[in-house]
């Protein structure tokens, strides 16, 4: 405890901490401010109603920070820009000259490749931007909008997700921590008032067992987060020793640490993407006078409001984009080749090939249990709505998850400012 008053007041008093704090908390003011701004044209009564009754656009106003739920100027978020670099990092797999420059042309290859990532999202939030629009105005959502109103409202909505990329690229560079990750944390928590609020008014004493109930819930899978999130299995490593200019070098032993969650939110980010645009698609198109077009859309949009068949559909696709992702930033044939080249080795295991099968075995049966646990998560609110009949109660997985990674990894980063700051 003593330490931790400590750090404190060493935070307090140190003026760059200070500075960089003081830059996170207007930042993420200046968010805030953005999303309580909304779009011209808007029933707000219906829009609450639509999003009450889609699990999927639910899901990807976690991913805009709360802006789709007024239909605010930023209501995409920063999604396209998620979109975008998660499209940019696959295609490392596939273009040579990307993988060059993400991961071997130092820092001037990485600044092209996040160069190239910012030029995407802005066709993606165009394009995402279209499809909210239409079906919104669908659904009647949106009324009253005029071509030229319209695109204007495209254009203003873009825009407004390039502001908030730019605004947590800000923040990552004179703040602590990722500046994007910051902004949908800031979403997320902003959110808990209201929904208190709303458990409160219905609050009725004749359920506080269960109230108690999902209250004890909650704390097991915050804890169960927390666990999964800094998980990892520790690679004994040791360095061969080796004589230069009459003085020995290695000979020590270190540790290669593999997460148990090493794709972390990406694959459910895959997951809701893959199930959420053809909801949009369809339903843009359900004006369209075609009776293939309409059969179809009755039967993908029937199959997605079925919660049983929804929940497996995304423990299932969850489940195998954690396999791909892992298998996409995870090149055990690169690590095994670094190690030789380090005069490194994995005691008990061959140098080169062997060391590189042993570590793809080892991140095989993690991800297997990584996997297994980012779609218990991912499903939970299915699961706490099923077990409660109260869609108020519904955990939000994803969301926790997102909080508790954010939250420690900038403890993380604070403690290590502080760390050296007093060295």
């Amino acid at each position: 405890m003593n330490v931790f008053f400590a750090k404190l007041r060493h935070l307090a008093t140190d003026t760059a901490l200070r500075t960089r704090l003081l830059y996170v908390l207007g930042g993420l003011f200046l968010f805030r401010a953005l999303s309580a701004a909304p779009a011209p044209g808007i029933d707000a009564l219906r829009l609450s109603e639509f999003l009450a009754q889609n699990q999927l656009l639910g899901f990807f106003n976690v991913f805009s920070g709360g802006g789709l739920a007024n239909l605010s100027l930023v209501m995409l978020g920063v999604s396209p820009y998620i979109t975008a670099s998660i499209t940019m990092q696959l295609l490392t797999v596939m273009s040579p000259r990307l993988k060059a420059l993400h991961a071997e042309e130092g820092e001037t290859g990485r600044h092209t490749f996040t160069q190239y990532t910012r030029l995407l999202s802005l066709p993606l939030a165009v394009i995402q931007g279209f499809g909210f629009l239409t079906l919104l105005s669908n659904q009647g959502v949106i009324t009253g909008l005029s071509t030229f109103a319209f695109i204007t409202t495209l254009v203003v909505i873009a825009a407004g997700s390039t502001l908030l990329m730019w605004l947590g690229e800000l923040l990552t560079e004179f703040g602590i921590g990722n500046g994007v990750s910051l902004i949908i944390f800031a979403g997320i928590v902003a959110g808990l008032p209201q929904a208190a609020g709303q458990l409160l008014f219905t609050f009725d004493r004749a359920e506080l067992p269960l109230y108690l109930g999902f209250l004890i819930a909650a704390l097991a899978v915050v804890y169960g987060v927390v666990v999964m999130t800094e998980a990892e299995r520790p690679i004994p490593v040791t360095h061969a020793r080796q004589v230069r200019a009459g003085r020995v070098y290695g000979g020590v032993s270190t540790f290669l640490p593999l997460r148990l969650n090493h794709a972390g939110v990406i694959p459910i980010i895959f997951a809701g993407s893959v199930l959420l645009f053809p909801q949009m698609i369809l339903s843009a198109l359900s004006s369209v006078d075609s009776a293939f077009i309409s059969r179809v859309s009755e039967w993908v949009l029937a199959f997605l409001s079925s919660q049983l068949l929804y929940g497996v559909a995304y423990f299932a696709l969850v489940f195998l984009f954690t396999y791909f992702y892992t298998a996409v930033t995870f090149e055990p044939d690169t690590i095994a080749k670094n190690l030789q080249r380090g005069g490194a080795f994995i005691p008990g295991v061959r140098p080169g090939d062997r060391t590189a099968e042993y570590l793809g075995a080892v991140i095989a049966r993690l991800t297997l249990a990584g996997a297994l646990g980012l779609g218990a998560v991912a499903i939970l609110p299915l699961i706490m709505q099923a077990a409660t009949g109260i869609a108020t109660l519904a955990l939000g997985g994803t969301a926790l998850l997102i909080v508790v990674s954010v939250a420690l990894e900038f403890i993380r980063r604070v403690d290590s400012q502080l760390s050296l700051r007093e060295y």
